[in-house]
C-alpha cells in the first residue's frame, strides 16, 4: 500500500482575510482524500503566532467562528534547516515528517513570500508561487509595471507612497486618469481598503482608508467592461481553464459582494464568450502568469472592454478556495474536479522540490 503523503495546511494569518482563509481551508480539507493525505492543521492567530489545531477544529466542522487558537500548549514554530522535524511545539518536540505545506492564507503575511521564504529556508516543498512571485503578485505597483513592460495591457494608473500623501492632488490625478477612478491598498486582496470615486469630496476619505493599509497605494482608471477571470495550473508548462464572469450587483466588486452579500454578485461559469475571446483570454492569463514569475497556481483577472479589448487586472497567486470561489469552480468547468485539482497543486509543489535539490548550492 502506499504511503500516505503528510499534509501541513497553513490557515488563519495576520491579514485582513484571515476569516476568507478559514473558509477556503475547511474547503480544501473536505476536498482531500483521505486515503492519500493525512492532513495536519496549522492555524495562525491575528498577531502571528503558529497553532497545532490538535483538536482538528477546523478538520470536524465547528463554526468558523469558533476556530481561535488561544492554547498557549499547542504553539508552534518552523526550524529552518532541520528537514526530519520542521514544525516543532513550543516545549521543543517535533510534530514529525511534514511531506510538503499548501499554504491557504490570504493578504499580507502568508500570500506576499514572507511565509513562502520561511518555507524554503526550512526545505519544505509547498503549494503556489516561489518567494519572487509571491511579493510581486502581492504588489500590485510592481504588478502593473511588470505586465507593461511585457506588453500585456492593463488599465492606466498612478502609485504614491505615504511620505508623498499630504501632495496628492484630485485634479492632477483627476487630469490623468479621468472619472470615476479606483484607490486601493498596493499590498491587500479581497477588495478591502477600495474606494470608488466618482467626484472631488470622497477622494481624500478614500486615500486615508487605502493608507490604512498600506504604506504604498495605487490609483487606477475604471474600466467600463464585464469583468472576466481565468485559472492558472503548472510550473513551467502552465495551462489555463475556461474563464468564468463575474457579473456584480454592487456598485463594484467589493469584499460585501465577494462574501457576506449573497446577492452580491453571480457567477457564470463557464463565461459566455466567443471562441477567439476565449482564447485570447487563456494566452494572455498564462503571458501574465510567466511574466509574474508564477508557479503551481493562480488567477488572472480581467477586464473585457466593450470594444473587445481584453485588459489584465490583477493576479491572484492563493486565490480563494470556498465552495464558491472562482478559482476551483472554474478549473470543474474545464474538467478538473475540485479533489484532482488539490493533487494536481501537491504534485506541483513535490515536482519543482526535486527540481531545486538538483540545483548547486556551492562550488
Amino acid at each position: 500500500m502506499k504511503k500516505k503523503l503528510r499534509v501541513a495546511l497553513l490557515f488563519g494569518g495576520k491579514s485582513a482575510e484571515h476569516e476568507i482563509s478559514l473558509i477556503s481551508a475547511r474547503n480544501i480539507v473536505e476536498a482531500m482524500d483521505k486515503t492519500k493525505y493525512d492532513v495536519v492543521a496549522i492555524g495562525i492567530d491575528k498577531q502571528g503566532r503558529w497553532h497545532l489545531d490538535e483538536g482538528a477544529r477546523l478538520l470536524h466542522g465547528v463554526a468558523q467562528s469558533a476556530v481561535d487558537f488561544k492554547d498557549a500548549k499547542n504553539i508552534a514554530a518552523v526550524r529552518p534547516g532541520d528537514t526530519a522535524t520542521p514544525v516543532v511545539r513550543s516545549s521543543g518536540s517535533g510534530l514529525g515528517a511534514i511531506d510538503v505545506v499548501f499554504p491557504v492564507l490570504h493578504g499580507p503575511f502568508g500570500e506576499d513570500g514572507t511565509v513562502q521564504g520561511l518555507l524554503k529556508l526550512a526545505n519544505i516543498p509547498f503549494v503556489g508561487a516561489g518567494v519572487l512571485g509571491s511579493a510581486v503578485g502581492m504588489d500590485k505597483d510592481v504588478m502593473k509595471r511588470l505586465l507593461r513592460d511585457a506588453k500585456i495591457p492593463i488599465a492606466d494608473f498612478v502609485m504614491f507612497e505615504r511620505p508623498e500623501q499630504p501632495a496628492i492632488s484630485f485634479a492632477k490625478v483627476k487630469k490623468t486618469l479621468g472619472l470615476p477612478l479606483f484607490v486601493k491598498p498596493a499590498n491587500l486582496g479581497s477588495s478591502v481598503g477600495i474606494s470608488k470615486v466618482s467626484k472631488k469630496d470622497q477622494f481624500a476619505a478614500a486615500v486615508r482608508t487605502a493608507f490604512r493599509y498600506d504604506n504604498k497605494i495605487i490609483i487606477e482608471e475604471a474600466i467600463r467592461g464585464r469583468e472576466i477571470e481565468c485559472s492558472v495550473l503548472g510550473n513551467e508548462k502552465p495551462i489555463a481553464s475556461l474563464p468564468g464572469e463575474i457579473v456584480v450587483q454592487h456598485d463594484f466588486y467589493s469584499y460585501d459582494a465577494k462574501y457576506l452579500d449573497d446577492q452580491g454578485a453571480r457567477l457564470e461559469i463557464p463565461a459566455r464568450l466567443p471562441k477567439k475571446v476565449v482564447k485570447e483570454i487563456q494566452r494572455t492569463a498564462v503571458r501574465a502568469y510567466r511574466a509574474l514569475c508564477c508557479e503551481g497556481m493562480a488567477r488572472v483577472d480581467f477586464f473585457l472592454r466593450p470594444d473587445g479589448k481584453v485588459l489584465v487586472n490583477e493576479i491572484n497567486t492563493i486565490p480563494g478556495f470556498t465552495k464558491i470561489s472562482m478559482y476551483p469552480k472554474m478549473w470543474e468547468a474545464t474538467g478538473l474536479s475540485y479533489s484532482r485539482l488539490i493533487d494536481r497543486l501537491i504534485g506541483l509543489a513535490l515536482e519543482r522540490a526535486r527540481r531545486e535539490k538538483r540545483l548547486r548550492t556551492s562550488k
